[in-house]
């Protein structure tokens, strides 16, 4: 029980989600981009990222239909969150960055202009649940 606890304050402390577009931080730690199309006008120099997980990202036709439309955002995270769950190899792409979590800080790169409404919201909300299980 103890370590499950442990899990779960760790991943409280040590996930985080940023904006692609801002400035690399040290404190960012093991920074992970997790859009599918890399990020417009972006070198991979300026981005500084150490993982790219773009399985981790929603398919292309949820991504199209959400289209960063706010209205839409409800029934997207619900989609979205299915499509997490069910993702072959999801379970260990978790286990993995929950893994760096334990020992650093773990940053989840996107690209979206709205920081409510956007995909990387609802992925660190399924990896801090995914730290309970």
């Amino acid at each position: 029980m103890n370590d499950l606890i442990d899990r779960v304050d760790s991943a409280d402390k040590r996930l985080q989600i940023k904006r692609v577009y801002d400035t690399p931080a040290q404190e960012d730690g093991f920074r992970v981009l997790v859009d599918r199309l890399w990020p417009r006008g972006l070198s991979r120099e300026r981005v500084k990222f150490d993982e790219w997980m773009r399985e981790l990202s929603p398919t292309p036709s949820l991504r199209r239909w959400f289209s960063h439309t706010p209205e839409r955002f409800d029934y997207f995270r619900e989609r979205y969150l299915a499509q997490l769950d069910d993702g072959e190899g999801n379970t260990d792409r978790a286990a993995f960055l929950l893994r760096q979590a334990e020992k650093g800080r773990v940053t989840l790169l996107y690209g979206a202009k709205d920081p409510v409404h956007n995909h990387a919201v609802v992925l660190e909300e399924w990896l801090r649940r995914q730290a309970g299980n």
